[in-house]
């Protein structure tokens, strides 16, 4: 087994939290690392905390995944004076690089909102707030009958799924032709001799943000010097992506009774909502951290309460106004959810891309810093 680089490993949690997904405001990615440095322990945390980065140390950990930034507003400095300026500086000072996956991780689909809406029953999700949607393409490439396989096997990890569905493709028989010209190497067939060769068409849906990492992936698997393919924009809809989520409960039941249900599952020392605790709850719009400002768009989508954190005194006001409930299970206790999913998911596609030998550690220290 191969031991990745750093940025070997930033490009498998590009798949889980795309960059481009990122808020225009927000500093997600590489905080803080050598590109080229060997990475063989990572430890996953909400934070970047003196006591996380120590934790990370004492683990043997040379890489810090978080979900806030490091670094979230320009530094005019990097003093050791300020807070940030000693993070940095000890992180450098330990060889411990930091990735933040962020607002990127929010939205992206399977991200930390998917996973909060499951934990809260909330099923039938689309984006509370659209921001984007998937650009698709079909990618076709004409390749000989035996090396269908190992060329269709390489694109599937950039192919798009169909609902539930994934590894799509389409095949079907042809002939090409060819005459290799001097200075041509060709893998069938000698220079100024034309050739006939049975091959297949092999055709994939794909996310136009992909195409170049799976053209990479095409031109390393296929046998052709000059393999042929094409490239289709299509107008069929990409699934349409952006902040927070909305949704329906699997059966109706009121405000009082929700609360104590969203208390237990994300292990809540106690929470705060606003409404009539017998309102009858079935459409839950959802953010995770801070989306009370998303509680209008919430209202629009017809949602009963919006589930979120960092609920100001006017925002509470605003909700009763605005005729929907709210409940504000807290900033840390619906994001904390994050630690074991991408520890488990970036350990699993470490594995299936050949690094089997870097290992993924959730940490357990974090808490919450308010206290109910």
């Amino acid at each position: 087994m191969n031991t990745p680089k750093l940025s070997d490993i930033l490009g498998i949690i590009n798949k889980i939290a795309p960059p481009d997904l990122a808020e225009s405001w927000d500093n997600s990615g590489l905080q803080v690392g050598d590109p080229d440095a060997a990475i063989e322990r990572i430890m996953v945390a909400l934070d970047a905390t003196p006591a996380v980065m120590e934790a990370a140390q004492n683990a043997s950990c040379q890489l810090l995944v978080t979900h806030h930034p490091l670094l979230f507003k320009p530094l005019k400095n990097l003093s050791t004076a300020t807070p940030q300026g000693k993070l940095v500086h000890a992180a450098i000072k330990a060889n411990l690089a930091v990735i933040s996956i962020h607002t990127s991780y929010d939205t992206a689909d399977g991200g930390l909102n998917d996973l909060l809406a499951a934990r809260l029953g909330v099923s039938g999700c689309r984006p509370l707030q659209v921001a984007c949607g998937r650009e698709l393409c079909k990618l076709t490439v004409f390749v000989p009958n035996d090396h269908l396989d190992r060329v269709r096997t390489a694109l599937f990890p950039w192919a798009e799924t169909l609902g539930n569905y994934r590894d799509c493709s389409f095949s079907a028989s042809g002939e090409g032709t060819f005459t290799p010209l001097a200075g041509a190497t060709p893998f069938i067939g000698a220079v100024g001799n034309r050739e006939q060769v049975s091959e297949q068409r092999l055709e994939l849906l794909m996310d136009r943000r992909n195409l170049p990492r799976a053209i990479r992936a095409l031109l390393a698997a296929h046998p052709y010097e000059e393999p042929a393919f094409d490239i289709y924009p299509l107008l069929n809809e990409g699934k349409p992506l952006g902040l927070g989520r909305v949704g329906s409960l699997a059966e109706p039941t009121d405000l009082a009774g929700y609360a104590a249900r969203i208390k237990t599952a994300l292990n809540a020392p106690g929470l705060r909502y606003a409404g009539d605790p017998t309102a009858v709850i079935k459409k839950v719009a959802l953010c995770s951290g801070s989306g009370a400002s998303l509680l209008r768009e919430a209202a629009r989508h017809g949602a009963d309460v919006l589930v979120t954190g960092d609920v100001k005194y006017h925002d509470a006001r605003d909700a009763y106004d605005l005729g929907i409930a709210v409940i504000d299970a807290g900033h840390f206790p619906s994001e904390i959810i994050m630690v074991d999913d991408v520890a488990e998911r970036l350990g699993r596609m470490l594995s299936e891309s050949g690094y089997g030998n870097c290992c993924t550690v959730p940490c357990r220290i974090e808490s919450d810093p308010l206290r109910v």
